[in-house]
């Protein structure tokens, strides 16, 4: 006989935590470097924590208020839907004329509208990148850092990663280098 008042309680599977972080990448070069360095980025990534790249940056139109609203475009609502998903955004940038990429800034002012309310809004932010040259990027990290801020995303200010590379090396072969963005994905998600 089996007594009735006696239940066996297996508790239930706790579930780690998954941190999503959003990678936009500034470059919409088939072989960009940072777009094959945030992928290496990717199939390493930290335990609990899922790298996303940002698709269909290239499709967006620059941002006009005459087609915002109800009915922005597609490709723009897609963006601003992939930025709302996700717990962390982590801009990928290459330097183009000493500045941020236009398709960064564009993907920055479609994600900040509606002013003050759009899917950037306090989000953990970082910005990170490589190019070559002596610099790394950082001067378009650095434009990015301010553009993403003043449109209301929370910039995670201990994260500055500008790796120099030059021409003809891949960055995203050389494992110490993955490491080191790798550890900034890290810092990201830990990030409040």
């Amino acid at each position: 006989m089996v007594d009735a008042s006696y239940t066996c309680l297996t508790p239930p599977l706790q579930e780690t935590p998954v941190t999503k972080v959003l990678a936009l990448v500034g470059s919409l070069r088939a072989d960009s470097v940072n777009r094959k360095l945030i992928e290496a980025v990717q199939a390493q990534a930290p335990e609990g924590v899922t790298i996303e790249i940002a698709q269909g940056l290239g499709e967006i139109p620059f941002y006009n208020e005459d087609i915002d609203g109800d009915a922005a475009p597609a490709a723009a609502t897609a963006l601003r839907e992939q930025v709302a998903a996700a717990d962390r955004l982590l801009f990928v940038v290459p330097e183009y004329n000493g500045s941020t990429p236009a398709v960064v800034a564009n993907a920055i002012d479609w994600a900040s509208r509606p002013f003050g309310a759009g899917s950037i809004k306090d989000k953990p932010t970082a910005v990170v990148g490589t190019a070559v040259g002596q610099y790394g990027g950082q001067w378009a990290h650095q434009d990015t850092r301010k553009s993403a801020g003043v449109a209301g995303a929370k910039l995670v200010e201990d994260i500055e990663l500008s790796h120099a590379y030059a021409w003809g090396t891949d960055p995203s072969q050389d494992a110490e280098i993955v490491a080191k963005f790798t550890d900034a994905v890290a810092k990201l998600a830990a990030a409040n």
